[in-house]
């Protein structure tokens, strides 16, 4: 069936498998998806619903880059906010409410229509290796599939553990099978692997809840999208989310069940995400609150499936029914499945390149939760970049790396390849010390031209963004040259209870105001004339507001990477040997030897090294 070696093996089908052979494909390589069952693509596992804070940064990322995850969200949006709008454009995040079903279809006909891109169903239990370097897979069939590179993006799989109270039974997630013998074949290769935790919450009848007594949280009211592409268009209708909260009867009625919780009954021993706690581990930590918030998110537009986000627990299910319906609006609610706790292997990211790739063997990488995160958006990110380099790889190219200053998938991999984790990585906007710079607005701007060098990103998205960038220079230069009417001016600011002017001045100066906004001046004369003849958008118009507005932080922050650069181009050979410095302390050495980083700016970010560590580099390579 196989008698011609593929370029590229994507093992997993969920998000970073599903990124990852897009991207591969799209680049010309030969490429084959493998996965336990082709009805499942793109499945969201858990919450429907993509993006949120930081995490809809790495949607629009990928986006820009040339992935799918962010069209695919468009496309199954059935509601869209942009979180965090009382902040700074910094913090902005972008979030979909999606539909579970639509979301997983869409994925499938885009994989579909992508050539050079072949399918096929079976579990993957073994990797073929020669000399260190990769050619293949095996399957459980005895299949052996020959490729030049392989990218295991495996997710909760990696002999997955369903636990429900003190049931547990061998799962990737409910209703499928764990994958069996990959996990053995690795750690035979010599790679360090171990477990984690993470868990869902119930799934519910949306016609038995009484959403009158709950909070409606409606959709933005003008929503926008995630793709920058003209392939998707924002929402025209949308579907309401509910807010309700637990109470001290149902804290009670949780803890009846503890004894029989597999996380303190000591049948769960792997470490959980420490930003998406289970019910039961919300009220052990937090005694002292008497609620928690339940978020009530619809499955879909065509489902009374019903999502209880911040429910997530391993309880015995009758504990789980009885709480839930001690919640305001639950009264009468009927389960349709029961949450669980899953515990699945994943291998310590220290162990591959910045490319993704595995130190120990050429050619194999890794992508997804198999490297210690949680989340689609993280997933999706790590998939892009693997099937990038893998592709660039096979053409004898230079490997595509995004640093720290240049995008939150940046500084995703790189915080996991240089850092690791003993718990489940999730992105916050708190990690990215550049966040000024990577907003989820000018991703286009940071990324695209990556993307088109690439030939992930078409010329006709180039001539799109080209024109965005000029546009924005235009309105800008505009607002720094103009002068407003001061009488309007100063009418507008004590409608806004601010300091009048007591000269005219240039309209920049108005909007470099803390609480004057575009939409406070956009009516002002000449602007309101100007935006009119020339056709500006409030994009654009948006764009040239953060651009003034936070220049001072902008420029700081521009300088403060020049100073890194110095750091970063300055390479550490590759058989260095780090224990002939005596001024190094042994932790130092004990973990550049281990992480092997390949400039001074990689090594300055390791934890526990210090600056003196640094300086003792500098000298020994003759800086």
């Amino acid at each position: 069936m196989f008698e011609n070696k593929f370029d590229v093996i994507v093992v997993g089908g969920g998000h970073a498998g599903c990124e990852a052979a897009a991207a591969a494909a799209n680049l010309g390589s030969k490429t084959l998806l493998i996965t336990m069952n082709l009805q499942t693509l793109g499945q969201m596992s858990c919450n429907p619903a993509m993006g949120g804070i930081a995490k809809g940064q790495i949607v629009r990322e990928i986006d820009a880059l040339g992935g799918y995850s962010g069209i695919v969200s468009d496309k199954s949006a059935i509601q869209f906010k942009m979180l965090n709008q009382s902040k700074g454009p910094a913090m902005w995040s972008p979030r979909v409410q999606s539909d579970r079903q639509m979301f997983s279809q869409e994925w499938r006909q885009m994989l579909e229509k992508t050539k050079n891109l072949d399918f096929y169903q079976e579990m993957v239990t073994d990797v073929i290796v020669k000399n260190n370097k990769i050619c293949g897979v095996k399957t459980s069939l005895g299949i052996k599939i020959y490729s030049k590179t392989v990218i295991l993006t495996n997710g909760t799989f990696l002999n997955g553990k369903i636990h429900i109270g003190e049931k547990n039974f061998q799962g990737g997630r409910a209703g499928e099978k764990s994958s069996v013998g990959l996990t053995s074949s690795l750690l035979n290769l010599g790679f360090i692997s171990g477990r984690m935790k993470t868990g869902t919450p119930p799934r519910v009848d949306g016609r038995s809840l009484d959403y009158n007594k709950m909070e409606e949280q409606p959709g933005d009211i003008k929503p926008s999208k995630f793709s920058f592409s003209n392939q998707t268009k924002p929402l025209k209708s949308q579907i309401s989310c509910h807010m309700t909260h637990t109470n001290n009867l149902s804290h009670e009625i949780l803890r009846e069940g503890f004894d029989r919780s597999p996380m303190f009954n000591g049948n769960i021993e792997s470490i959980g995400p420490r930003y998406c706690p289970s019910i039961e581990d919300k009220i052990n930590r937090f005694s002292d609150k008497s609620s928690h918030q339940i978020f009530v998110e619809p499955e879909g537009w065509n489902t009374i499936e019903v999502y209880v986000n911040g429910f997530s627990t391993s309880l015995p299910e009758e504990i789980q029914f009885k709480a839930l319906r001690s919640i305001v609006g639950f009264k009468n609610v009927k389960l349709f499945r029961p949450g669980y706790a899953i515990e699945y292997d994943f291998f310590q990211p220290t162990q591959l390149y910045n490319t993704l790739e595995t130190k120990l063997i050429t050619g194999l990488y890794f992508a997804g939760q198999i490297n210690g995160t949680t989340g689609y958006e993280e997933a999706a990110a790590q998939g892009l970049i693997a099937g990038i380099n893998a592709s660039l790889k096979i053409k004898r190219k230079d490997p595509f790396i995004l640093r720290r200053d240049q995008a939150y998938i940046g500084v995703l991999i790189d915080d996991l390849i240089l850092k690791g984790t003993d718990e489940p990585y999730r992105m916050f906007t708190s990690r990215a010390e550049y966040r000024t710079l990577l907003r989820q607005d000018n991703a286009d701007k940071r990324l695209s031209p990556m993307g088109y060098k690439l030939g992930l990103i078409s010329s006709q998205r180039m001539k799109t963004l080209d024109n965005k960038i000029k546009k924005t220079k235009s309105v800008k230069e505009y607002l720094y040259s103009t002068s407003f009417d001061m009488k309007s001016a100063n009418y507008l600011l004590s409608s806004l209870d601010e300091v009048p002017v007591k000269q005219t001045d240039k309209f920049s100066k108005l909007l470099a105001r803390p609480n004057i906004k575009r939409k406070d001046i956009k009516n002002l004369n000449p602007l309101k004339k100007y935006l009119i003849k020339e056709k500006i958008s409030d994009e654009i118009l948006e764009q040239a507001e953060i651009d003034i507005k936070y220049s001072g932080y902008i420029e700081k922050e521009k300088r403060n990477v020049e100073k890194l650069i110095r750091l970063r181009n300055i390479k550490i050979p590759e058989k260095f040997n780090f224990n002939e410095l005596s001024s190094l302390s042994f932790e130092a050495k004990e973990k550049l030897n281990k992480i092997r980083p390949q400039t001074l700016d990689q090594a300055s970010r390791i934890s526990g090294i210090k600056p003196s560590d640094i300086s003792v580099l500098l000298v020994s390579m003759g800086r």
